[in-house]
Order: C-alpha cells, then structure tokens, then sequence
C-alpha cells in the first residue's frame, strides 16, 4: 500500500517534533555545560576606594562524578578573587560534598561568605517539572538527608564566615565590608526579626574604626520580604540564587519561571531592588548546576559572577 503523503497539519507536528528534540538534546548534553563567567561592576565604594572583586558561586548542585564542573570551578581560583560569596545549594547527592572540597580547595586563604539553601540539608527528589509553574516548590516530607555540618566544617576551615541568620564582617583594601544574612528562606528558615540585634552587635564588637564601609546582604532564595527587609536595614548590594535563572528560557522572552515571588525580570543578572524608598543592587547568580533529575538548561548557561565592588561618583 502507498504511503500517503503528510498534510500541512502533519508537516508542522513534526517540525515541532524534531524542533523540541533537538532543544532537549542541545540543553540536556551541551548548554548545562557551558560553563560562563559574567562580568558586573557595582559602584559603591566610597570616592577614592581601591575596587575589589567578588566571586560569586551558587547553586552548584555537586554530584561526585561532575568532574567537569569541579575543574570549572577550580580554575576560577585564577582569577585571584578577594572575596567569595556563597549562596548555598552547594550539594545535589549524598557524596557531593566531596567534589565540593575538591572544587573549592584552591580558593584556600581568600577570605569568603557563605549562606545555606534547602540542597544543602536535603537530597534531590523526583517533581513533575510542570508543578513550577504553580508556584514555588513544595517539600516532600521523606527528603534524604545530607552532610551538611561536613559542608559548613569545610567552609569554616576555608576560614569563612557563616550568615545564617547571622552577621559578620571582613576589612578588604582597606574597605570594612559589613555583612549579614538568612538561612534558606524557601524552606522558611530564614529569621529576619534575628538581624537587627545581630547587626547591633556585630557593630559593637567589630567596628569599622574610621574605615570606609559597605553593608551587604545575602541570602539563598531572593524572597520579596527577605529583600525589603536587607534594603531596610541598611543593604547596599544584595546576594542571592536559587532560581537556576529560569534554568529553561524562551529566546526573547526570557525565564517562564522563578521558583520564588521575585518578578521575572529580576530572575537573574544584576538588578536594583528598592523598597521604602531605599535601594540596593541585587545580583541573582542563575547557578552553576541543576538537579540530577532535571539535568537541562535551555538559553539560561550555568553562571558564575565576578563582580567588581568599584568607588561611586
């Protein structure tokens, strides 16, 4: 029997066929290893004020056998930073945390910051991809349990400073840097009524003594209340991730998601946040990994940010 040829109807269900196939293909084995550097200024530093470079990493997902990122990561250690800024789901497995000391090892004596998000108390599960655009995900109660206090003792032996509903600060070119933080407010322990007593207190132990100093937020998911309350305590330039950028993106359109209440448009890259009359740069790293369940990214490469704290006008 002949084969009837394909209507127009049939011709346009198979390009889109063979159109998502080749998107699922280029996301899944290429893009998600693109490893990207982005470049940011940020002019807030007092007049005069020697410029200093943060690098920022979050979301890294680790799983043991990513060797490609960990040597990735390793390598930005040559860009001989001043700072780290870590803004948590560091862990994607059980074992992950060991490519993260590998990873990370290099950037032993730069001073670092760093925050926790849900991936580095709870291993990945299984979600319906489609339930994001329902919201924010939810928490399955039997989530598996990971290393985290393994995490944090490496992090501490780096000689960084924890900013889990905590505050904390570290002088760089002669430029008091002023810090505080949440832990991980998609799982709602973030303690915001915390800050301002640990911000007094941070004051009143370690004083800037005449220095020039900049305040700086950070956090692991960019929730509205948890950024209107850094921009109300005194907030400059504001850290997060979380949202993986969208993690799969339209060309032209952007992020279909956010996985928080933060406006599209703000998912990730440099922005300005203001509340109450009072502004602060926010940078929303789109992470470096995925989870091992959802191993694809689609016009949103895997980032890190080098940002350059620079004097302003």
């Amino acid at each position: 029997m002949a084969r009837r040829p394909l209507g127009a109807v049939g011709v346009a269900i198979a390009g889109v066929a063979i159109t998502a196939g080749a998107a699922l293909a280029w996301g899944s084995l290429i893009e998600r290893r693109l490893f990207t550097l982005r470049r940011v200024s940020v002019p807030v530093l007092a007049p005069g004020a020697t410029p200093i470079t943060v690098l920022h990493l979050s979301d890294l997902h680790m799983a043991p056998w990513q060797r490609d990122k960990q040597e990735w990561v390793r390598a930005l250690a040559d860009l001989k930073p001043d700072l780290i800024v870590d803004t948590g789901d560091n862990l994607g497995h059980e074992h992950g945390v060991d490519g993260i000391e590998y990873a990370f090892e290099r950037f032993r004596g730069i001073p670092g910051v760093y925050v926790s998000g849900s991936n580095d108390y709870f291993g990945p599960q299984p979600k319906n991809p489609l339930k994001y655009f329902t919201g924010p995900s939810t928490h399955p109660r039997r989530s598996p349990t990971l290393d985290i206090q393994r995490l944090h003792s490496f992090f501490d032996d780096l000689g960084w400073l924890e900013l889990n509903n905590a505050a904390g600060a570290v002088t760089v070119k002669g430029t008091h840097l002023e810090f505080f933080g949440v832990d991980d407010p998609h799982r709602h322990f973030d303690k915001l009524e915390l800050l301002a007593g640990a911000i007094d207190e941070l004051r009143e132990n370690d004083p800037a003594e005449g220095l020039p100093t900049v305040t700086i937020g950070v956090a692991h998911a960019p929730y509205q209340r948890v950024l209107d309350s850094f921009v109300t305590h005194g907030a400059e330039v504001i850290f997060a991730g979380h949202t993986h950028g969208g993690q799969v993106c339209v060309p032209g359109f952007g992020a279909l998601v956010t996985n928080c209440d933060i406006p599209r448009r703000q998912v990730k890259g440099l922005s300005v946040w203001t509340h109450a009359l009072r502004s602060a740069y926010l940078n929303v790293s789109a992470g470096l990994g995925t989870s091992v369940y959802a191993p694809i990214r689609f016009a949103c490469r895997p980032e890190a940010t080098l940002l350059t704290l620079t004097p302003s006008m």
